[in-house]
């Protein structure tokens, strides 16, 4: 962190990566941190924030990259929850996000369908299904992150992962998880027996 705060001419980059990471905590909180909330640190300009947002930006380029393109996600699930928390566990409110997968269970895209509240986002299960009949997506995985940290999945999480699961059904699209991505872990609603 020093280096990138080194070029852009800050007169002290040492200390200011030690108030940045007193403030914050960890690296990955600094790199997640709204521009707003790091705009509040003495000493750090424009072009500092700039240069953090795109040392995030390029970190989750890195974690997308190392995703199979030509085998079955699913036989790649440390990628993908690496990928998922680096997307998303930082996050200061909550994001859907879909991973829509070919029949072969290969990523065909991935895209943030809702950003909602620190607690809440709005979902609706026709609009993930018109974008995965869009995409011819025969499978998907639901994901969503926790600001609080907390990835126990709550009784509205389980009612709108049955609704989605409900509605792919009549469509012929397997959802094969829903993963809760917090700060400290994640949480499968698969593997929990909820789907």
């Amino acid at each position: 962190m020093v280096a990138l705060l080194r070029s852009t001419g800050n007169g002290d980059p040492a200390g200011l990566a030690v108030k940045l990471l007193s403030h914050f905590g960890t690296f990955s909180e600094v790199l997640g941190a709204p521009a707003g909330r790091l705009a509040e640190i003495d000493g750090l300009g424009p072009q500092a924030i700039n240069l953090i947002k795109v040392a995030q930006m390029a970190a989750q380029r890195f974690a997308r990259d190392a995703l199979p393109q030509d085998k079955p996600l699913l036989t790649c699930r440390g990628e993908m929850i690496h990928y998922l928390r680096t997307v998303m566990a930082f996050e200061p409110v909550e994001q859907f996000r879909v991973i829509f997968l070919d029949r072969r269970n290969r990523l065909i895209g991935d895209e943030v369908q809702q950003v909602g509240t620190i607690g809440y986002t709005p979902v609706f299960p026709r609009e993930v299904m018109r974008r995965s009949l869009e995409l011819f997506a025969t499978a998907i995985v639901l994901v969503h992150n926790h600001p609080s940290g907390e990835v126990a999945p709550s009784a509205a999480d389980i009612a709108l992962t049955r609704a989605i699961v409900s509605a792919a059904s009549a469509l012929d699209i397997v959802v094969h998880d829903h993963i809760i991505i917090g700060r400290d872990g994640h949480s499968s609603m698969r593997e929990l027996k909820l789907m």
